[in-house]
């Protein structure tokens, strides 16, 4: 019997790690992930397959321990989906975004590439790369014009990728994923944000729902479609980079509406406008072409905009304010 494939998971805690993670356990991998170490657990989203996953200390800030695991391990696939993620929050703390998001891959890359694993890269890339978009809809060719720390180092992690793959014949990929959400997407983020407060103004445990632009549009699919693209990436013949999306966008506003109105409410009688929640530079639109994931791969997203918000809002529903809420 062959030996088990084994895959390496940065940001394996995260929306987007823990649905990687489901999916590769369902096709026979061992997997593990690397958590940073913390004096509380950030484990809510791994806790239905917590026995199944081997978790590893580690930090993309920390070269010498990515090296250390990359030697002991020694993965078939590394999906490097570990960052500072919100875009918001890196105009507050923009040096630390880019030591780990974008000086983190160029750590990961060469702890693999010091250590001779022989492994498939996949570098989690951003359609906030796309920023004041020169084109539209944004594919593989678009220019890059990145409008936040985190979309310029979003920029250097893909050439760097780019370039590890190009100088050392490494299978190295970019995923350029537009906009995916979920239920267990962060409190933090525009759309959960949305759901959680339709869920908490249901149980009357809520008043209003502070937002910043409500004009900006993006395109918004489903976390987990979005992994299986991910795993996709890493299984054809030769590396490439490609874009996944849904072809359609949508405004904040557009979201409100859909999440408000599916409760039965009403969002103009809850939504207040807060100018802290606005970014000094906006990214006005984002929608991609995703024809050639789905010609070179067979890729296409399976859930869309209205069932996807729906999916939000009956998970927010039900869970409790008290609950973990993924953090």
């Amino acid at each position: 019997m062959a030996d088990k494939r084994r895959a390496f998971i940065t940001g394996i805690t995260g929306q987007d790690g823990s649905y990687l993670a489901e999916i590769l356990l369902e096709k026979g991998y061992e997997v593990y992930g690397m958590i940073r170490r913390s004096s509380s657990f950030n484990t809510a989203r791994l806790d239905h397959i917590f026995g199944d996953v081997e978790l590893v200390f580690g930090d993309l800030t920390d070269g010498s321990v990515l090296n250390q695991l990359m030697r002991t391990i020694r993965p078939d696939e590394v999906y490097n989906l570990g960052a500072q993620s919100h875009v918001r929050v890196s105009f507050d703390i923009p040096e630390y975004t880019a030591d780990a998001d974008a000086m983190g891959t160029l750590r990961l890359l060469d702890a693999i590439r010091e250590e001779g694993v022989q492994c498939r890269f996949y570098q989690a890339s951003s359609s906030e790369m796309f920023g004041q978009a020169a084109e539209i809809p944004q594919r593989e060719t678009t220019p890059f014009h990145p409008r936040s720390p985190y979309g310029v180092a979003k920029v250097f992690s893909y050439w760097i990728t780019r370039n590890y793959r190009e100088a050392y014949g490494m299978y190295a990929v970019n995923g350029i994923l537009f906009n995916h959400e979920s239920p267990r997407r962060g409190p933090t983020f525009v759309t959960r944000k949305i759901t959680r407060a339709v869920g908490a103004i249901l149980r009357g445990e809520q008043d209003d729902l502070r937002l910043g632009n409500l004009e900006a549009r993006r395109d918004w699919g489903f976390a987990r479609d979005y992994m299986e693209g991910a795993w996709m990436m890493l299984q054809a013949d030769e590396p490439d980079d490609y874009v996944l999306a849904t072809g359609e966008t949508h405004s904040v506003e557009d979201f409100l509406e859909e999440a408000f109105a599916y409760a039965g409410l009403d969002w103009h009688d809850y939504v207040k406008i807060d100018p802290r929640y606005f970014r000094p530079s906006e990214v006005d639109i984002l929608i991609g072409d995703y024809s050639k994931a789905k010609e070179q791969l067979g890729w296409e997203p399976a859930v869309r905009f209205q069932e996807l918000v729906r999916m939000m809002v009956d998970a927010d529903r039900v869970r409790s304010s008290t609950e973990e809420n993924y953090v």
